[in-house]
């Protein structure tokens, strides 16, 4: 029985003495409450009386914490910065300038960005482009490199489009010149930064026009008389001094730039000639005409142009800004001076051809290749560059930017170059690129036209031959 209960009184049976006890009146039980247990009190399980549940909850609250901790600093931070923080090498392939006077402007860009290094390497000119495509193709080609402006259809492979934020169309359209946004953009993307650009230039001798009384020629009439009035012929019709390097192919230097500038400023489309073979026609008789017949100017005999004019055996020599310095270095006496070249009337037309640096679409490093091709293109870096040519001889390249051209204005010999840049075109018919590619593909063509006409085959015979050779590779190259 539960020992809070009370006992209850028993009746005991007394057996067989019969004995019964008698009825007794029953006791009143009293109804008392009891009252529950008191709770037993908590039990100390520390001997600082500092309670385990609390331990565990702190304990558990500096776990997460510390978990975010971690997160933090070894994951979001990180994820945030190491584009920052990482240590990051380009590479960039030049052509013409060495390293030392490209420090200067890859020193500027590396202060701006310490964490970039920009390693430049003055490339040989000799099958560049072949080794360009090859090593980038391979992945371990140049982040940035430069190219010739009639490179595209051989390179747009591997070409990295120029984000807006890299530069923008309009500024580009803004900054430079037509010709540079005709080549450069292509399907609405940017595919390189103009450093510098170059026009075909007429070269004159001042001796030689200021002793026959002229005044270097504007147009191509006054440039026909004078270059009859400068030849100067031995008794036996030999060519002693030349009045125009014009009508030969193999010893003009050029000789396809000027073709070229007689094609445009004739109307010619260069990637459809077809479509207009009489201007074609015409633009081959105009120029084998020098060199034809008893009035010729000039002959296969001859040394190369610009050999014969740094000697002072020519009166007129078409070159580029950076003949300068080969004219200065052969003859440093020569007397000349620089103009711009001959015109067709009512017309204004010339010729450019000049190199771009571009951005390889297998860079692994892009956002910092195009970080640096954005420091490329602005205005303060190309000055600087031009400063730091100028140092070593006595111009730098020719600035690309528009703004930058009155800079320029004081100089005689490189400053008509920089008058023909707003009309100037380009043409696949150039020198100088060593591409081993379109360049020299469309020039074999070109040569064997105007040689052809020396060997009795008619002008409109040439061109028609001309014409399919150019057809044959504009579609090797897609276009």
């Amino acid at each position: 029985m539960d020992e809070n209960t009370l006992f209850q009184p028993q009746n005991l049976n007394q057996g067989e003495s019969g004995y019964q006890p008698q009825p007794q009146a029953q006791p009143q039980v009293p109804n008392i409450q009891v009252p529950p247990p008191p709770p037993l009190p908590p039990e100390d399980n520390s001997s600082s009386g500092f309670p385990l549940m609390k331990i565990a909850k702190l304990l558990i609250g500096f776990l997460v914490v510390l978990f975010f901790a971690v997160i933090v600093f070894t994951v979001i931070i990180p994820f945030f910065t190491k584009n920052n923080n990482q240590k990051v090498t380009l590479t960039y392939w030049g052509l013409w300038e060495d390293s030392r006077i490209m420090q200067a402007a890859i020193s500027d860009f590396q202060r701006q960005y310490p964490n970039i290094t920009v390693n430049y390497s003055k490339q040989d000119i000799k099958q560049y482009k072949e080794r360009l495509v090859t090593r980038i193709n391979n992945g371990n080609g140049p982040d940035i490199f430069r190219f010739h402006n009639s490179w595209y259809p051989m390179l747009s492979g591997i070409l990295l489009p120029l984000p807006s934020d890299t530069i923008s169309k309009s500024d580009f359209s803004k900054w430079f010149y037509p010709v540079m946004q005709k080549d450069l953009i292509k399907n609405g993307a940017i595919y390189g930064v103009p450093l510098h650009i170059d026009t075909l230039g007429l070269y004159v001798n001042s001796d030689a026009f200021s002793a026959a009384g002229l005044k270097p020629p504007t147009n191509w009439n006054d440039f026909i008389s004078d270059s009859k009035t400068l030849t100067v012929k031995d008794a036996d019709g030999k060519i002693k001094t030349a009045g125009a390097a014009m009508g030969t192919f193999d010893n003009v230097n050029h000789a396809p730039d000027i073709l070229s500038l007689l094609l445009v400023q004739n109307g010619v489309v260069l990637s459809n000639m077809a479509s207009n073979p009489q201007r074609v026609t015409d633009a081959l008789n105009f120029y084998t005409s020098f060199a034809l017949g008893g009035a010729s100017v000039w002959d296969s005999t001859l040394d190369t142009s610009l050999l014969a004019f740094t000697k002072g055996n020519l009166a007129m020599y078409f070159g580029y800004s950076w003949d300068y310095f080969a004219i200065k270095a052969a003859n440093p006496n020569l007397n000349f001076q620089v103009v711009p070249v001959p015109q067709l009337p009512n017309n204004n037309v010339n010729l450019a051809s000049y190199w771009a640096e571009g951005a390889s679409v297998k860079s692994k490093h892009k956002k910092e290749t195009l970080l640096f091709m954005k420091f490329l293109a602005n205005k303060n870096t190309q000055d600087l560059l031009y400063s730091e040519e100028a140092k070593t001889r006595s111009f730098g390249e020719l600035y690309s930017r528009v703004d930058l051209a009155d800079k320029l204005k004081d100089n005689a010999y490189v400053y008509p170059f920089i008058q023909q840049a707003k009309t100037a075109v380009s043409s696949f018919f150039v020198d100088g690129t060593f591409d081993n590619g379109l360049n020299t593909q469309m020039n074999t063509y070109l040569g064997n036209a105007v040689n052809s006409i020396f060997n009795n085959v008619s002008a409109e015979t040439a061109a028609d031959t001309l014409f399919q050779g150019v057809s044959q590779v504009l579609k090797q190259y897609g276009q």
